[in-house]
């Protein structure tokens, strides 16, 4: 047994040798691209966690030496960092019955809003600057007038998610006040945002009523 453990140890390091120097190998015209597309910094990283990979296998008598030329290990590392950069957002189908699904990315935009939304946020625009005056305006001034014509309100205001427009409303119109809210409408969000906290925090009562339609 010690000599087939002696010659299995002087193949491991004989094989452990054949690890080649990171910096020739980054310095290599197959890893040129690599470098170009992904910078130096994330390619030496994803270089050296493949090499540590090989070598775990290489213990493990798992490893082919094959996968240490230049061109092996150039197409494993690329591989690795385009799976990085992949977004980890994924389309999927809404099959829940729930069309406005807040796991699921919520009211989904038309076309012409998202022409609209990227052509205004590729450069500066007067999101709070008054072009009549030059002076600081106010952003719900864009939106004030249409939202008033839609809705029938006096005024308006835009938030940036409903939990705050929750929260301001009740704080404007419902201190200290009942509020009935359905059943259906008991809702928790994200495990955070829970209706009768919400109501609690801008000073309003829950008032727990059935809804008969």
């Amino acid at each position: 047994m010690s000599d087939v453990s002696g010659s299995e140890g002087s193949e491991l390091r004989a094989l452990m040798a054949r690890v080649p120097s990171v910096e020739r190998v980054l310095a290599s015209a197959e890893f040129a691209p690599v470098i170009d597309q992904y910078g130096r910094t994330q390619t030496l990283a994803a270089l050296r966690t493949t090499l540590d990979t090989w070598c775990t296998d290489a213990q493990a008598g798992r490893a082919s030496v094959d996968i240490l030329t230049n061109t092996m290990l150039a197409h494993a590392v690329n591989f690795a960092l385009a799976r990085r950069a992949q977004s980890s957002v994924r389309s999927v189908f809404n099959l829940t019955g729930t069309v406005l699904h807040t796991n699921l990315g919520r009211a989904l935009l038309p076309d012409e809003a998202v022409r609209a939304v990227a052509d205004i946020l590729t450069r500066p625009a007067n999101l709070e600057f008054d072009l009549d005056t030059g002076a600081r305006g106010d952003r719900d001034d864009l939106i004030n007038e249409l939202i008033c014509e839609l809705t029938g309100a006096q005024a308006a205001t835009v938030l940036n998610n409903n939990a705050a427009a929750v929260l301001l409303t009740l704080s404007a119109l419902a201190y200290r006040k009942e509020v009935i809210v359905l059943r259906g409408e008991l809702v928790e969000i994200g495990g955070a945002f829970r209706i009768p906290d919400i109501m609690s925090r801008a000073g309003a009562k829950w008032a727990r009523r059935t809804a008969h339609i």
